[in-house]
């Protein structure tokens, strides 16, 4: 087992930067999620901890030793790819063991591996199938295996589940998660899929056109974001964000959007004093807006709001309802009970224990 260390690293190509000194600390046994938008950098920062790509500054560790230049069979780590990369002429027993035959293991060896690797992912009964006879799920099933009879120090994933189903994700998911916890090895695994990051990471990193936004366990990314890109990225349906004007009035500081009004909580009121007829970008989670009609215990003054309901999404368990306040669109994920029909005015509630407040500027969080 070892940690994985990213120090000031730097990608270019023509001078194009990639990767922007990322700084980053993976501990021994974490599952740490590389995750953001396509072109932000999260496959080529994998590629280069595996050797598949140069570092053009910085320095990657594993364990204690450097490995810059060093060639990617000698860093003791296994990668799974997006697209299987199975030998379609070979068995999955045989694509299996080929990494281990190369290294001239015994066969005696060889056999154990793949057998135990084979009954940890529950295709013992697929060993002598070829890829064409196998399922998507049970190909990368075998691709997986193949990296665990290495038995390396770190595992690397880029983005394995894409080629999946959704049925099939969730499925996978849970297995790669219960591999992590049953190898106790270190982990790193690239994805766009934020749901993938907040359910199987230990910690989880947020990048941007190159760049970290945020490292932290993923209920603080997903509570405490550290700016609107991390905060409109993670969360599905993403945070509804509102341009709104500081305000003073009848000695209390109000969030003014235009249509409608909030009162700020006592406890904000100090970190907003200097902010006073500034705009500022409210952020406010759908689940944090409820239907008056059902807020029957909840603090309803200085926190309502008239909006018009433009569509209405039943899920089964909740209702997504899409709204117009005559100045923004929003999102609320209310009682799956509620009878809001679309073209009529509803009385929303914000939990202002909830809200999120960025710079308009920077989008740097200030509450």
């Amino acid at each position: 087992m070892a940690e994985v260390t990213l120090r000031s690293v730097v990608k270019k190509i023509n001078e194009h930067v990639i990767v922007d000194k990322i700084n980053l600390e993976v501990k021994d046994r974490e599952f740490v999620v590389l995750v953001g938008p396509s072109g932000c950098g999260k496959s080529t920062t994998l590629r280069m901890i595996a050797g598949l790509e140069d570092v053009s500054e910085g320095e990657v560790w594993i364990g204690n030793r450097l490995m810059n230049g060093v060639p990617p069979k000698n860093r003791d780590i296994a990668m799974v790819f997006q697209n299987y990369a199975l030998y379609p002429h070979m068995t999955a027993y045989q694509n299996m063991a080929f990494g281990l035959k190369l290294r001239k293991h015994p066969k005696k060896e060889i056999d154990i591996r793949v057998r135990e690797a084979a009954e940890i992912l529950n295709i013992t009964h697929l060993l002598e199938r070829r890829p064409k006879e196998l399922s998507g799920g049970q190909r990368q099933r075998v691709a997986v295996g193949r990296a665990i009879v290495r038995k390396p120090k770190v595992f690397l994933f880029d983005e394995p589940l894409s080629n999946l189903d959704a049925k099939l994700r969730v499925q996978m998911r849970t297995e790669i998660s219960k591999l992590h916890d049953r190898l106790q090895t270190t982990m790193i695994y690239v994805t766009h899929d934020q749901v993938e990051a907040m359910t199987m990471g230990d910690r989880i990193c947020v990048m941007k056109d190159g760049a970290i936004q945020q490292v932290a366990k993923p209920l603080e990314v997903y509570n405490r974001p550290n700016n609107k890109f991390v905060a409109s990225f993670i969360g599905s349906p993403p945070m509804n964000f509102l341009d709104i004007q500081v305000i003073k009035k009848s000695g209390h500081l109000w969030l003014d959007e235009g249509k409608f009004s909030l009162q700020v909580l006592p406890a904000m009121e100090q970190p907003l004093d200097s902010y006073v007829g500034q705009t500022l970008t409210m952020g406010m989670r759908p689940e944090d807006i409820y239907d008056r009609v059902y807020a029957v215990n909840t603090v309803t003054r200085g926190r309502t709001a008239t909006c018009t309901v433009e569509v209405v999404e039943p899920m089964g368990s909740e209702i997504l309802l899409y709204l117009n306040t005559g100045k923004n669109t929003l999102v609320a994920r209310v009682e799956p009970f509620s009878e809001a029909k679309v073209n009529q005015e509803i009385e929303l509630v914000f939990n202002m224990e909830k809200i999120h407040l960025f710079d308009k500027q920077s989008q740097a969080r200030i509450l």
